[in-house]
């Protein structure tokens, strides 16, 4: 079973900031920077690659969400990151996109 499907079940703990029926938001276990929060579909999608007509209105609620929940956090500026592929740093294969700040990110992303 998918590792976030299991969170998004609450069949293991995690720390929500935000939930309605389409998406689960929560703190990420080794956060990058002082606000770290991962946001999936609570529909399983393995990647970007599986974005379609069918699925992509979760990822459109995704982005909607995004601003309130930053603001939600305390940042009005942040990075929004989606790793496609196991070469790209994906490691959960469910579809799932890192928003990150609380200190300067600088330009470079890698």
């Amino acid at each position: 079973m998918c590792l976030f499907c299991e969170i998004i079940k609450g069949n293991i703990p995690s720390t929500k900031v935000y939930e309605d029926d389409r998406i689960l938001a929560f703190k990420d276990i080794n956060p990058v920077a002082p606000v770290h929060i991962l946001i999936a579909p609570k529909e399983h999608i393995a990647s970007a690659n599986e974005i379609n007509t069918d699925n992509s209105k979760y990822v459109a609620h995704i982005f909607e969400k995004i601003p309130e929940i930053a603001k939600a956090q305390g940042i009005e500026s942040y990075r929004v990151i989606n790793n496609c592929g196991s070469d790209a740093g994906q490691t959960v294969m469910h579809l799932h996109f890192h928003l990150i700040g609380g200190v300067e990110l600088g330009e470079k992303i890698i």
